[in-house]
């Protein structure tokens, strides 16, 4: 497999690629530390050595229960990921929860069924509305299924509590997230030339759910 970098995503992915798949995005729960860092530079392995140690040296903490998820769902291991994911929503505290939900509505994405991600997502939202995450994978989801005004109105508000720290922090398992957050961000800021652009990647692109995305984008400039 080719080295696959958390904060660009990778075309030579484990990950499926669904038909009515929509990636959002990943999120850390103890972005500052060494396997985070890790995880950036693409060391997976290394990231999961790294995560493993900080669980054994304090198992209560479940932010690097979350992070190590993180790392497997990149590698495309949607089951492990899920199974750890599940253990910090039961017993993390809400930081740590807020982070796994955000994760578990990323890998219902991934999957095509968007209900649910909404569901994980909101939930998240709920637990602290003041953290820019879950706005952020609210804006990716509902663009991807047609409802700008929802879009919008997360994305204003994921920008509004964010001074770019949460969105340096993210991690996309595709470049097409990556892209289509790119695009969102453009069109918020009316830099037309610049979301046009981003639109039109995302129109040729593998995912047709983010295609007609793009495609609707484009047919309305």
């Amino acid at each position: 497999m080719a080295t696959l970098v958390a904060c660009g995503g990778a075309e030579d992915s484990r990950l499926p690629v669904r038909d009515d798949a929509a990636p959002a995005v990943a999120t850390l729960a103890s972005p500052a530390g060494a396997g985070a860092g890790l995880l950036r530079a693409g060391d997976l392995a290394g990231a999961r050595t790294a995560f493993e140690a900080e669980l054994s040296g304090d198992p209560v903490r479940l932010a690097p229960l979350n992070d190590l998820a993180v790392s497997y769902y990149l590698e495309g291991h949607l089951d492990a990921a899920r199974r750890l994911l599940d253990e910090v929503v039961a017993s993390g505290s809400p930081r740590e929860q807020q982070a796994a939900l955000v994760n578990l509505g990323e890998l219902c994405a991934v999957e095509g069924h968007r209900e649910a991600a909404q569901a994980y997502l909101e939930s998240a939202r709920s637990i602290d509305a003041t953290r820019p995450e879950p706005h952020y994978a609210l804006a990716l989801l509902a663009d991807g299924r047609g409802d700008r005004a929802a879009a919008r109105a997360a994305l204003r508000e994921a920008l509004r509590l964010d001074d770019g720290t949460a969105r340096a922090q993210l991690a996309f398992a595709f470049p097409e997230e990556r892209r289509h957050l790119e695009a969102l961000l453009a069109w918020q800021a009316g830099d037309r030339a610049r979301a046009e652009a981003a639109w039109r990647d995302l129109a040729a692109g593998r995912f047709p759910a983010l295609a007609a995305a793009a495609a609707r984008h484009l047919a309305e400039r």
